[in-house]
């Protein structure tokens, strides 16, 4: 069986799986990647744990490569260019000195367009020519396909939607500094600052009010809009009104026939599902509504990032 390895880097979790010509993961991993401060020592955890799936795996196999996906990736370089949420900063040469523990061929992108190349072969994309593939972790990633064809960038670095000043003003402050920057507010960082807003502007009761910041977790704010907490279903609303403005600003691009949506904010269901309807086909021009579809990811949400980073390898080696 041909076998693709697939890493996905982020700034808590390294997660490392095998995956088949069919997007399926057979077996994944992660280790926390602030443990190793050391580029050269991560690199070699990298190695070790790739080699002790590949030994775990009871079938026989053939590693047809590997792909990275990555914050701030350069597909060009094969480099990670100052990424907000990696403890190495500057230029990070990663592509080369993986390569020389790992003998495979070997790409690297950014996360977000790795993960719409795995919607492209495995996922909602399958049969669209054109859509843009959202990613609502700890930041907001974007990766844009248009007639057929992943939207890289001169450099590697097309997509950045996540940093677009959506305000005028004193706006708050991106990863990278961007002041008014979307992820800034559509992201789980963003709905956590947010439930501080709302605190601060109506006096209602919420269970928020005893709780700090760092304390707060999406799933909290999600179970609280549940229980009927107006703070939290205040903060998903205005999330949602947010992102819907960005989603009707990028559809005047590239026309998408789709947003596909993944991450852990999407695990919210209705409560930003809902809203970001409502006021996506508000803020759509004419000409565009009725014909942009809002969906969540085809992957499977533990191993999307895998399997899209995994996809890198699987685009070029097409069965």
């Amino acid at each position: 069986m041909d076998i693709v390895v697939g890493i996905d880097i982020g700034g808590t979790k390294t997660k490392i799986g095998l995956v088949d010509k069919n997007g399926k993961c057979h077996i994944k991993t992660f280790f926390r990647t602030r443990e190793f401060p050391d580029l050269d020592d991560y690199l070699d955890k990298i190695k070790s744990v790739s080699d002790e799936l590949i030994e775990n795996l009871d079938e026989k196999i053939n590693i047809l490569g590997c792909g990275i996906g990555a914050p701030n990736a350069s597909s060009k370089k094969g480099t990670i260019e100052s990424a907000s949420n990696l403890i190495w900063k500057g230029s990070v040469p990663i592509l080369e000195k993986l390569k020389e523990r790992m003998n495979m061929p070997m790409r690297i992108m950014n996360d977000a367009s790795a993960a719409a190349l795995g919607e492209m072969l495995f996922g909602g994309g399958k049969k669209m020519t054109d859509f843009i593939v959202i990613t609502l972790g700890t930041g907001f990633g974007a990766g844009i396909v248009a007639n057929g064809q992943l939207i890289d960038g001169y450099d590697g670095f097309a997509g950045e939607l996540g940093h677009v000043d959506m305000t005028i003003g004193d706006g708050r402050l991106t990863g990278l500094g961007v002041r008014g920057g979307l992820e800034a507010y559509v992201s789980a960082t963003g709905l956590k600052r947010t439930i501080m807003y709302m605190l601060s502007k109506y006096l209602v009761d919420s269970k928020f009010r005893s709780i700090a910041y760092n304390d707060l977790h999406g799933e909290d704010i999600t179970k609280a809009a549940e229980d009927g907490d107006e703070i939290a279903q205040r903060a998903f609303d205005y999330t949602a009104k947010m992102m819907a403005q960005a989603l009707a600003n990028f559809t005047a691009f590239t026309q998408p026939e789709a947003f596909i949506l993944m991450g852990g904010l999407t695990n919210s269901g209705k409560w930003i599902m809902d809203p970001l309807e409502k006021y996506f086909n508000e803020y759509l021009l004419d000409v565009y509504k009725g014909k942009v579809k809002l969906l969540e990811s085809g992957m499977d949400g533990k191993t999307a990032a895998i399997c899209g980073a995994a996809a890198l390898i699987w685009e070029v080696e097409k069965p």
